[in-house]
């Protein structure tokens, strides 16, 4: 058998055993069975709520196994016909079925990442904040590279991306902005991008062109809706009006539409200023304190678990999750697993779908790609 097929094969089961664990196929099975008695049942609509939620886990559930089921049968068939086609020395079917089974290991391998966004929220859209840290110049540039970075890979996925509050710098760059991302999962890929940014790179505002390093924060937390109860006091809140800071013309600056929450117990901060009107950024504001406040009880039971990865830290050495080095040499790499690209210009184009991957992966089955050394 031909070395291509051999290892599309391998891949492919190496996968279907992997989500076959991560599913549970028996357990899998009889939920199902479960979830389909109760679609089938006359009076489930009678709480609408309680019916849109079996009907949500059933399809999802459905969806999960039937694809599995499918790359199984694939795998059968295509092997199959690559034996059949090596024994009648027909080249074009062998080409055929080789090809055949490389898309189905490519399939299984997206399969095999999407399983891994199982969390109650990672379905969901997200919010993405971005802090300069110290450092001034510097590091609100790099704040800035980092907003464009995550913009360009929401782009590739075809996410929308909002801009809900931005503070901009004194020369340049932003102090910090907040960004709405809209798209299947969005929450669950972005978490992983949680932690402390480090850059390092000959500075475009150095006339000595000198080394400098830089540091930036990104906070991540999904958006939630009517169905996730979170209870929050009013009483509890501080409400600031103030005029926006960011860009948006003269009206912008003219008036205070933007809205500021504080929620006194836990001193999270929010701030809503993408619209002109008062009212609606006060709304956005309440959503995004409440969606805040649920990462938080998110977070508390990753920690109970040993499995949270993204916890605030300060914003400087020794905290950072990933580097980015732009001179002397050219290199980014993930401090939790190890992942590098030695082409910087890609990653901070967008392409970071394979160190959200590697963390995933890490968070999931423990695996790392490397030692997790600083990079000098």
């Amino acid at each position: 058998m031909r070395a291509d097929i051999v290892a599309s094969a391998e891949a492919i089961k190496e996968s279907v055993g992997l989500l076959r664990r991560h599913l549970d196929w028996d357990v899998a099975q009889k939920r199902l069975a479960e979830l389909n008695a109760l679609a089938e049942s006359n009076d489930l609509w009678n709480d609408p709520d309680r019916a849109q939620k079996v009907m949500q886990e059933r399809n999802a559930l459905d969806g999960r196994m039937t694809a599995l089921t499918t790359i199984e049968r694939d795998l059968s068939d295509n092997l199959e016909l690559a034996e059949l086609a090596e024994a009648e020395d027909d080249a074009a079917t062998l080409e055929e079925a080789a090809k055949a089974l490389a898309d189905t290991s490519a399939k299984a391998q997206r399969l095999q990442l999407e399983a891994l966004l199982s969390g109650e929220a990672d379905a969901n859209d997200t919010y993405l904040e971005i802090h300069a840290g110290s450092g001034g110049t510097e590091s609100q540039d790099w704040a800035l590279m980092l907003m464009r970075m995550y913009t360009r890979w929401a782009e590739r996925r075809g996410f929308k991306v909002e801009v809900v509050e931005e503070s901009e710098g004194e020369e340049a760059g932003i102090k910090s902005t907040t960004l709405l991302i809209k798209g299947h999962n969005a929450y669950g890929w972005l978490k992983t991008e949680a932690g402390v940014h480090r850059l390092v790179r000959i500075s475009p505002f150095d006339s000595n062109a000198r080394r400098h390093t830089s540091f930036a924060a990104a906070t991540v937390y999904p958006v939630i809706d009517d169905k996730i109860d979170i209870q929050i006091n009013e009483a509890d809140v501080r409400v600031d009006t103030m005029r926006s800071g960011g860009a948006g013309g003269q009206h912008v600056n003219k008036t205070e539409s933007a809205v500021r929450l504080v929620h006194n117990p836990t001193g999270i901060m929010v701030v809503s200023q993408g619209s002109r009107s008062q009212h609606a950024n006060r709304a956005v504001a309440w959503q995004m304190l409440r969606a805040k406040l649920y990462e938080r009880e998110l977070k508390i039971r990753e920690e109970a678990a040993a499995a949270d990865f993204s916890a605030k830290t300060d914003i400087g050495w020794g905290h950072q999750i990933r580097s980015y080095v732009l001179q002397p040499y050219q290199l980014v790499k993930d401090l939790r697993t190890g992942k590098t690209s030695g082409v910087p210009s890609e990653v901070l184009d967008g392409d970071l779908d394979g160190f959200m991957e590697a963390t995933l992966a890490m968070r999931a089955y423990g695996t790392k790609a490397g030692d997790t050394d600083d990079v000098e």
